[in-house]
């Protein structure tokens, strides 16, 4: 079969052919891929930056998809830590790990949106006892998994959403997803009062937010729940130990660990709804496995899905 295969941490993974799955484990299963996400999880893990990485070559990457089992089933699929993704023709998948899918589903919007989506619906799921008419701000709003946690909070019921970013043409489309306002990173103190904040960015922009905003609050002691789930800004922030003492501030992270695979795979069903009913925007755009090496460093505002 044919798949995208990288050799190095500082190598681009490269189109060719690779050995057929095998399912050795009492769950696991051969399926077809018809169609796997280019995500940022996926690119770190490749990097090594992710926390997750293994650091064992070769390496096909891909950490979820749309795929089809033996019985013609389609499912989505999140995999384990495995050499063998889904960026390939076939893979293995645990069943457990996955959720089936209704036949008329479209498999690269799927794709495009569950890992993205996943990351912001778990967190006010599973991560903290969200409630309705709670304030939210996003920060890295212009993002895939940004924009549509504009749309899943106020899905859940948030009474308002600022979107914060750094591209000011970006943030403007912001408020036809649902985002009450938009804010550039200098404006950030206007958002003071909100109760919960889903950061995409971390690093400086995280750093440089937490003073002004706790500073403008209305009542500091008023509690604030943090939900540290992205770091494209950077893998550390530099949190002044006064805004811990000064306010009611709450820091937490959502990702694998911090959350269990159990529940995870628990809110797969509702999010894979929601994406196939249209309720939640998504852009996708769908390139042939064989351009893996051109998408694969692509910078685009949509959402690149692996189709074999």
């Amino acid at each position: 079969m044919h798949a995208a295969v990288i050799t190095a941490y500082d190598a681009p993974p490269v189109h060719g052919e690779h050995p057929e799955p095998m399912a050795r484990g009492e769950h696991e299963i051969v399926v077809d891929v018809l169609a796997a996400g280019l995500h940022h999880l996926t690119r770190a893990k490749a990097a090594g930056t992710h926390y997750s990485a293994t650091g064992v070559f070769p390496l096909v990457p891909g950490a979820d998809g749309v795929v089809r089992d033996s019985s013609g089933r389609l499912r989505y699929a999140v995999l384990e830590d495995t050499n063998l993704g889904t960026f390939a023709e076939r893979t293995v998948i645990d069943v457990r790990r996955s959720v089936v899918l209704p036949d008329d589903v479209d498999p690269v919007r799927i794709a495009a949106a569950m890992n993205p989506g996943m990351s912001s619906w778990v967190a006010l799921r599973r991560r903290i006892a969200f409630r309705e008419g709670q304030r939210v701000l996003i920060l890295g709003a212009t993002g895939s998994a940004g924009r549509m946690a504009i749309q899943i909070a106020k899905r859940f019921g948030a009474a308002q959403v600022f979107a914060a970013g750094r591209d000011a043409t970006r943030l403007e489309a912001l408020s036809g997803l649902g985002a009450d306002r938009v804010l550039t990173y200098d404006d950030i103190a206007a958002a003071a009062d909100v109760d919960v904040v889903l950061d995409f960015v971390w690093g400086a922009p995280a750093a440089g937010a937490v003073l002004p905003m706790l500073t403008a609050r209305a009542d500091r002691s008023a509690p604030l729940t943090w939900i540290q789930i992205g770091s494209m800004a950077g893998e550390s922030a530099p949190i002044p130990s006064a805004a811990l003492r000064a306010a009611r501030l709450n820091i937490v992270g959502s990702g694998i660990g911090s959350v269990s695979p159990r529940d995870f795979i628990a809110e797969l069903p509702e999010l894979a709804q929601a994406v196939t009913e249209g309720a939640l925007d998504v852009r996708a755009r769908a390139v042939p496995l064989a351009r893996i090496s051109r998408a694969w460093s692509e910078k685009t505002g949509e959402r690149l899905v692996l189709v074999p």
